[in-house]
């Protein structure tokens, strides 16, 4: 079973796509492990309030963000590494990963994906993470 951290930029594709992100979270949630941090469904839950995002429906919302809840293991973060200089607010999503023990971090970020791994954690695009769960 893989442990995997999914960034709030593939989470967001997740909810407003049919694509490969859907598909990504999806399996993920019924399959193997999704690891996620109070902090990381507060961001999620302050980028899906910006007016950009208005178009979906709050219900539509509240269902995913509860399906998260409910499927994912919630950790703590403990660790307080600074391993972004570029952009310190991926910090969180390297510390959720290393604070869950995760195997991967999914994402679409330049900065994180520049970095390739974390502390032995794979840090790998949505496609590379269905590719390794044989999807």
């Amino acid at each position: 079973m893989v442990r995997a951290v999914v960034d709030t930029n593939a989470l967001v594709s997740a909810l407003i796509g049919r694509g490969k992100p859907r598909k990504l979270v999806l399996e993920l949630l019924e399959k193997h492990s999704v690891v996620l941090s109070p902090q990381m469904l507060a961001e999620l839950a302050d980028v899906l309030s910006r007016e950009k995002f208005r178009e979906i429906r709050s219900s539509q919302t509240d269902r995913f963000t509860a399906s998260l809840v409910s499927k994912s293991k919630i950790v703590k973060v403990r660790s307080r590494f600074k391993a972004v200089a570029a952009d310190p607010s991926d910090d969180l999503i390297l510390n959720t990963a290393y604070s869950g023990k995760a195997d991967y971090i999914v994402t679409g970020d330049k900065h994180m994906l520049a970095l390739k791994e974390f502390k032995g954690i794979e840090i790998v695009k949505v496609a590379k993470m269905l590719e390794t769960i044989g999807q």
